[in-house]
């Protein structure tokens, strides 16, 4: 088995790794590079590897950063096989168009032409198959495959296909996904079974709306995300602390409160938290303007798929208005709707793409209430080191006026004098001890030969790697791009 790391390495966005064994090429995720000055360049590059010759790939999860150049390897020629949870197709189905269309438009205004086009988003989509957790797919270099539900107690070192792969439960968003590859080696005449385990992005669990990530014990070798492996989150029950402050202090102050959201997870999250808070009497409804057409349609999918959260959150589902649409939320969709928002006076709260207002219509709402001393702004995602989310958020200059918090937006300098805050809590990340317990379950049978860390900074790699050796005793890397190991 070879594994090849061409995204996500060093980086915490542009997940990519391809595993070559036995004439069968698996990618497992395709992600677009996002938040630092090269980004844009990679992104355009040709991929290092021939496209045509990839016979399958299997997507964690639904985040631009982990399936944002799956067009991109359709036009360049994969014709191959592409698994993922079901829910995962459905928001992939409707993230795509989406991008497509901000992609679309910036390669317009930078006089280039887009990374793909949208029959290259209809054509990848027609190889994606949706399928649950714990079935195993039995792979061949001929791209044939057999599903069927995996009995984790079985002994397979000695019968079954030569290379499978099962989705676990990662916890992070809806339908995301851990991915088991297994394999079998002669060594001595006897078939070993081997094991690698892609993280993708794991959950900070216990969630508001899904179950528990899951653990596994097997392990010979894993690769893992650090988004956090250098922090560790706040209680979880302090969140709802601040942000209940937060909305009391606009509500005071008769101002806005802004909460760049994702589309998927976050949006969902916080609609659920606040109507937690104005089911409390003590708490006056305002108006919450969902104003992200992306976060309506991923919202749907939300209540379509309900059976993939938690039991808590199922219980709500015969409260009237369903599970995130209550009497205060507005959804605007249009841009008229957008812009008649500065028409509802404070207090009011407005939950906007994107995330890490590197764009959407968070911006607009920034330009205007980011200046307002009576307004707020809230990040309750990861802030990727480069985007407009972690600037406001590191209380960064960004302006030739020495001292006065400033950040450019459309070309303009906008003063930061409304309330920032930062609330790690609300990540869907685990953070540095969740990560080091992951592994240390992982490696419960004491076979783990090799960590790989991706996804996350150097600084927050360095410190999960030092973590894990010191609490492990097992070999841990930080892979450099393009860089190939023999498992």
């Amino acid at each position: 088995m070879k594994l090849t790391f061409y995204g996500g390495a060093m980086s915490v966005t542009g997940a990519n790794y391809l595993l070559e064994h036995d004439g069968v090429k698996i990618l497992v995720d395709c992600g677009l590079f996002q938040g630092f000055k090269y980004a844009e360049i990679l992104n355009y590059e040709k991929f290092s590897y021939d496209p045509a010759e990839v016979d399958y790939v299997f997507i964690t999860h639904s985040h631009t950063d982990h399936i944002g150049r799956l067009p991109k390897l359709y036009k360049e020629g994969f014709r191959g096989k592409i698994y993922v949870v079901e829910p995962t197709k459905e928001l992939m189905l409707r993230a795509f168009p989406d991008n497509w269309s901000h992609m679309a438009e910036e390669a317009k205004s930078d006089g280039h032409d887009p990374l793909y086009m949208q029959d290259d988003i209809e054509g990848v989509m027609g190889l994606v198959e949706g399928i649950s957790y714990h079935q195993k797919i039995e792979l061949n270099p001929q791209g044939s495959t057999f599903l069927k539900i995996q009995d984790r107690t079985s002994n397979l070192a000695s019968q079954g296909p030569n290379l499978s792969a099962t989705f676990f439960n990662s916890g992070h968003i809806l339908g995301s996904a851990i991915v088991c590859f297994e394999w079998k080696e002669s060594r001595s005449n006897l078939l070993e079974t081997k094991k690698i385990y892609f993280t993708g992005d794991l959950g900070n669990s216990p969630s508001l709306l899904l179950p528990d990530k899951e653990f596994v014990h097997d392990a010979d070798y894993a690769v893992i995300e650090s988004a956090y492996g250098s922090r560790q989150h706040k209680d979880r029950a302090e969140r709802a602390v601040v942000l209940k402050e937060v909305v009391e202090y606009v509500v005071k102050n008769k101002g806005a409160l802004m909460i760049p959201s994702f589309a998927i997870e976050r949006t969902q999250e916080i609609l659920f938290e606040l109507h937690q808070f104005f089911a409390d009497e003590t708490m006056p409804m305002v108006p919450v303007f969902l104003d992200s057409p992306l976060a309506n349609k991923m919202t749907e999918v939300y209540n379509r798929f309900s059976s993939y959260l938690n039991s808590e959150v199922r219980s709500h589902l015969g409260e009237k208005g369903g599970l995130f649409n209550f009497s205060c939320v507005r959804q605007t969709n249009t841009i008229e709707e957008s812009k008649s928002i500065n028409d509802t006076p404070g207090p009011k709260i407005i939950i906007a793409g994107s995330g890490m207002s590197n764009g959407g219509r968070i911006l607009h709402h920034e330009r205007r209430y980011l200046s307002d001393p009576n307004s707020a702004i809230v990040f309750v995602g990861y802030q990727v080191e480069g985007s407009l989310g972690r600037k406001i958020l590191d209380g960064s200059t960004g302006s030739p006026r020495v001292g006065q918090p400033e950040v450019n937006i459309f070309g303009e300098f906008v003063p930061v004098k409304c309330l920032v805050k930062g609330i790690g809590a609300y990540s869907a990340h685990a953070d540095q001890p969740a990560l080091v317990e992951w592994v240390s379950q992982a490696n419960k049978e004491n076979k783990l030969k090799k960590v790989f860390i991706v996804q996350g900074e150097e600084e927050s790699a360095k410190a999960l790697a030092g973590q894990i050796e010191s609490k492990e005793k097992v070999e841990v890397v930080i892979p450099s791009q393009n860089q190939t190991f023999e498992l």
